[in-house]
């Protein structure tokens, strides 16, 4: 939840390939306090069956940048794997994007949700409501 002096966010990752949320999808939220500062890693969570992180931790005061990274290797590799189970293999396991790092800015008082919109080759983020 945002406050007069901090800022709040959320996310959820689509899985646009299978046209379905992507669960067990871990992410890490990190900030910093200006361009020229390090950044902090604040912790993490995982998507849930919907493929969304609900338990992201709070922004401290004074946050200006925001980085969200999606571990998006071992959900393909997942994905992959219940795919073939009767299949014959289609393509290496892995994934083109074995991560996918999202940094945007931000202001106190507002809320940011931002989307993750992923399939095995690419993938789209917007600022959400």
């Amino acid at each position: 939840m945002s406050t007069d002096t901090t800022a709040s966010v959320s996310t959820h990752v689509l899985d646009t390939s299978i046209g379905r949320p992507a669960a067990a999808v871990a992410v890490t939220l990190a900030a910093r306090s200006g361009s020229d500062a390090p950044w902090v890693t604040l912790g993490g969570s995982a998507t849930d069956a919907d493929g969304r992180c609900k338990d992201l931790p709070a922004l401290p005061e004074g946050t200006t940048h925001v980085r969200l990274d999606f571990e998006t290797e071992a959900y393909f590799f997942n994905q992959q794997a219940e795919a073939q189970q009767d299949a014959p293999r289609v393509r290496d396991s892995g994934a083109f994007f074995p991560e996918v790092a999202i940094t945007f800015a931000v202001v106190p008082g507002e809320h940011y949700h931002v989307p993750l919109l992923l399939n095995p080759f690419g993938y789209s983020v917007y600022r959400g409501s």
